[in-house]
């Protein structure tokens, strides 16, 4: 082995040895052959938004931030969403191959495990994804396995702000699970067909009692993604997916919960113009009663439709619209804007319209600015009958301003 002079000269003084240089040489260049192909990679996402009508009101009285009950909502001020950091070494094209992503969130939008700082699924810092991936050589193209804490199979969002086309999040993905511990393993059949399936630890199993998870309490599930080929025109590149996620979870009152989801992007005959649509639909199964004849469990569904216009390289611009409809009950896992009554519950609806303009002046930054109205059917959700129906709650409106640098 050959070593530098510097290293020579330390040995000649009896400072080190040359058998622990060389087995010191001998584990960095180990080191630096597993570190060789791993990417660094994230995103800093800040944003400053104001919400008109949510100052005092006549008297001194204090009018809630805002109404909206979806993901990551804000009230009038300025956020740091999230600094998203990622490790990441892709699999190679052996047939054995293997590989590893581990990525960390902190603030408000952080999702995962851990929630140091705060309640996990909603701290200021957590583990979003730490697995291990695995090729096997089955069936023609062979089948990737995801071992360890993973992203959700299914949504037209993303958990990643970056890649979502407005800033603020739709209901649908407010409404799905965001993150699995487990085992998830994909088979693309070919170009156009991609088939996934796993089993997890059920969706709640994060955010009650470490030691309080039973061996029946798991969650299964499946997806499908179809993408058009060149054969079909300008439909070259439409992406159709689905998929279903049983959670059995039966802790903290929650009941058993199914997500059904189906999305949609296609291009149109206009180069510039993209639209999307999606269905969300959750079931839940509440196991308790809140009050003597009160009956928990109900469903919520989402419908969403999306169009995006690249205008030009840099420039953009994004709509959606929603609309949701909430029959949830007290003590189901999620409720947004149903509400308690002497008898039971009582269903609601809401809708949303988003305009996004986003322009990308700097390297590597996205600048976005964004308006949001926000519609709930019996005025304000504030979880009892006695606020419902008050009028200056059943609106409310956003103008945000969003920034985010990805390296």
């Amino acid at each position: 082995m050959k070593f530098n002079k510097w290293t020579v000269g330390l040995a000649a003084v009896g400072v080190v040895s040359l058998a622990s240089a060389a087995r010191a040489d001998e584990q960095m260049s180990m080191v630096n052959t597993a570190l060789s192909q791993t990417t660094l990679s994230g995103y800093v996402d800040t944003a400053m938004q104001w919400n008109p009508g949510s100052d005092l009101g006549p008297g001194g009285v204090g009018y809630p931030g805002n109404i909206a009950h979806y993901s990551f909502a804000q009230d009038d001020g300025f956020s740091l969403n999230a600094v998203d950091v990622a490790l990441d070494k892709p699999e190679d094209s052996s047939q054995w191959a293997a590989g590893y992503h581990i990525e960390a969130m902190v603030g408000a939008d952080a999702v995962g495990i851990g929630g140091f700082g705060g309640a996990p699924g909603t701290g200021t810092a957590t583990l979003r994804q730490a697995f291990i991936r695995l090729h096997t050589p089955v069936g023609g193209n062979g089948i990737d396995w995801q071992i360890g804490v993973w992203d959700s199979i299914i949504g037209y969002e993303s958990n990643s702000d970056p890649l979502n086309p407005n800033y603020t999040r739709s209901y649908g993905y407010t409404i799905e699970p965001t993150t699995f511990t487990g085992i998830l393993g994909t088979y693309k059949v070919n170009d156009e067909i991609s088939l996934s399936a796993g089993i997890a630890n059920d969706e709640y199993a994060n955010l009650t009692v470490p030691g309080n998870t039973f061996e029946s309490e798991k969650a299964y599930m499946g997806s499908v993604s179809l993408t058009a080929p060149a054969s079909m025109g300008f439909l070259n590149g439409a992406t159709l997916s689905g998929g279903v996620i049983h959670n059995t979870d039966s802790k903290a009152g929650f009941g058993s919960t199914t997500s059904v989801y189906a999305g949609t992007t296609v291009p149109t005959p206009v180069t510039m113009l993209k639209v999307g649509a999606s269905f969300d639909y959750l079931w839940e199964t509440a196991t308790f009663a809140t009050a003597p004849g009160v009956v928990n469990g109900g469903g919520i569904y989402d419908i969403a439709a999306y169009a995006t216009i690249q205008a030009t390289p840099k420039l953009s611009f994004n709509g959606r619209a929603e609309y949701v409809n909430d029959s949830s009950a007290p003590g189901d896992a999620v409720v947004l804007y149903s509400f308690a009554t002497p008898t039971g519950a009582e269903g609601n609806a809401a809708e949303e319209l988003t305009a996004t303009v986003q322009y990308n002046l700097w390297a590597n930054v996205m600048t976005r600015g964004e308006f949001r109205w926000d519609h709930v059917e019996h005025g304000s959700p504030l979880g009892d009958s006695t606020s419902t129906g008050a009028p200056f709650r059943s609106n409310d409106f956003l103008l945000a301003l969003n920034v985010i640098y990805q390296f």
